[in-house]
């Protein structure tokens, strides 16, 4: 026997991933990967945003020096 990917060529109907609320639907179980794909990728990019400014609020809290108010 070959591969599974080789398999699930030949039988799409047996491939899970081909499943949707569970019915069969190769389309929409497709627009369904790749909106978690752009889901996954936008979360990744607002945390990485949220890890540069919290980067940049650590660096500037080290810098930041104001007069003491007593001299």
């Amino acid at each position: 026997m070959g591969e599974w990917s080789e398999y699930f060529e030949d039988f799409p109907e047996e491939n899970p991933a081909n499943y949707v609320g569970g019915r069969f639907d190769p389309a929409g179980a497709k627009r369904a990967r790749e909106l978690e794909a752009k889901a996954s990728q936008a979360n990744a990019e607002v945390k990485k945003m949220l890890e540069d400014a919290w980067k940049a609020e650590k660096e500037r809290s080290l810098l930041v020096v104001e007069k003491c108010p007593q001299n």
